[in-house]
């Protein structure tokens, strides 16, 4: 069976819509991380359509399984959840009450519970809450409730 594009993307060996691999986004600086918004998608897949990026790829079971099924997909979602800790280690911008990086922190507690489980998203999401905790805690209660369901798979 081929593997969807996620899939192939996750492992190592597919493009996503603009060419780009799971190696080129792991490359990107921080500042592209802040500014570009479409690979978070391929990054970490969902099982609904993305509302901030229309057309992004959507998660179908089957692609789940095999992901789930796959060492080097199963890496390649752990070197982006590497590569976005690092990102929220390095940059303060998303410390503020509302920004963008809510909507992605909440997108990625999701996948790595459905793709790697509830202890993965627990380590991200104690991360993420540490880092507000450092800085104040300047992010919004909303925010802190979506991290929270996310968290709980709901």
């Amino acid at each position: 069976m081929k593997p969807g594009p996620l899939h192939a993307f996750l492992a190592g060996d597919g493009k996503d819509d603009t060419g780009r691999g799971l190696t080129d986004v792991l490359a990107f600086g921080n500042a592209r991380i802040e500014g570009v918004h479409d690979f978070i998608q391929w990054c970490f897949p969902l099982h609904e359509a993305s509302l901030a990026v229309p057309g992004a790829p959507v998660l179908t079971r089957a692609e789940a399984d095999a992901i789930r099924a796959d060492r080097a997909a199963l890496a390649g979602l752990r070197a982006g959840r590497d590569r976005m800790m690092r990102f929220y280690r390095e940059t303060d911008g998303w410390l503020r009450t509302h920004d963008h990086n809510h909507l992605r922190i909440t997108r990625i507690l999701h996948a790595l519970r459905d793709l790697l489980g509830p202890e993965e998203a627990r380590t991200f999401h104690a991360f993420v809450l540490a880092r507000n905790a450092e800085a104040g805690a300047p992010i919004n209660s909303s925010s802190l409730r979506y991290w929270a369901s996310a968290l709980a798979g709901d």
